[in-house]
């Protein structure tokens, strides 16, 4: 029995296909300006690793930014729901799930069944998201997915004092201007994004075992950040990538509904 989960997310698409309970095969692309064409040719994607036709899933999930839009989903599922049920069927002592996407940010609270007892949702402000870091990127003229690496590379503490994306960004040019190190900035920046989040996070209560999902999660500066402003260590996702967590947890209430 074939079923999937398809996340359309503001700056990426994910699919995952199950078998049978088991991880079949996955696939990620950037999201285009369509959502159905995204989800489409994400799905092929996946199913083409997968080495089957797409015709041969018989149920599919949609979540994320773009669930409405996804023409052959059975049905959809919110980003909340979705990601307990992925992190929870990853690790079943996970307590407390930070996401972190492209233009939101989500902590989620489960209880021993993994079933969600509480959780805050961000998408009024970029600040706290992934947005923030891709217009910083933008600003220092960095690839965004070095951005981990590169504050690795810190040797000098400096404090970003504005969290609004607009100010925040002034303040880096000033800096820059200043002759500050780049790999100084982008700490400072993760720093100032992971104690928005973990205040998010503290707000409605954090539990052990803590997880971060999503495409942030990889980004190594920050989650090392966020274990600082937290001042505990999370757990990591171990056995697929962090950013199909979402997609997963569709997977596996379509292949439930089957």
């Amino acid at each position: 029995m074939i079923a999937a989960g398809c996340d359309i997310g503001s700056l990426s698409a994910k699919a995952v296909i199950l078998e049978n309970g088991g991880i079949l095969a996955s696939a990620m692309m950037p999201a285009g300006t369509s959502p159905p064409e995204s989800a489409r040719a994400v799905m092929d994607k996946a199913s083409e690793a997968a080495g089957i036709a797409r015709e041969s899933v018989k149920n599919v999930i949609a979540t994320g930014y773009g669930k409405d839009l996804v023409s052959f989903a059975s049905d959809v599922e919110s980003e909340i729901v979705c990601h307990a049920k992925g992190a929870f069927w990853v690790n079943p002592k996970t307590r407390t799930i930070i996401d972190i996407g492209g233009q939101d940010s989500k902590v989620i609270r489960l209880d021993e069944n993994g079933k969600v007892v509480r959780y805050f949702y961000n998408d009024k402000c970029a600040s706290g998201t992934g947005r923030f870091l891709e217009v910083m990127a933008e600003a220092l003229e960095v690839d965004l997915e070095d951005m981990g690496a590169l504050s690795e590379q810190s040797c000098n503490e400096l404090v970003i004092s504005n969290q609004c994306v607009i100010f925040a960004e002034t303040e880096v040019v000033s800096l820059i201007n200043d002759g500050k190190h780049v790999p100084d900035i982008i700490a400072a920046l993760h720093r100032a994004m992971a104690g928005r989040v973990a205040a998010m996070a503290i707000g409605i209560g954090v539990e052990d075992e803590v997880v971060m999902t999503g495409g942030v999660a990889k980004n190594s500066g920050l989650y090392s950040a966020l274990c600082g402003a937290l001042k505990k260590e999370l757990a990591p996702i171990d056995g697929i990538d962090p950013q199909i967590t979402g997609a997963l947890g569709a997977a596996l209430i379509a292949a439930g509904r089957l």
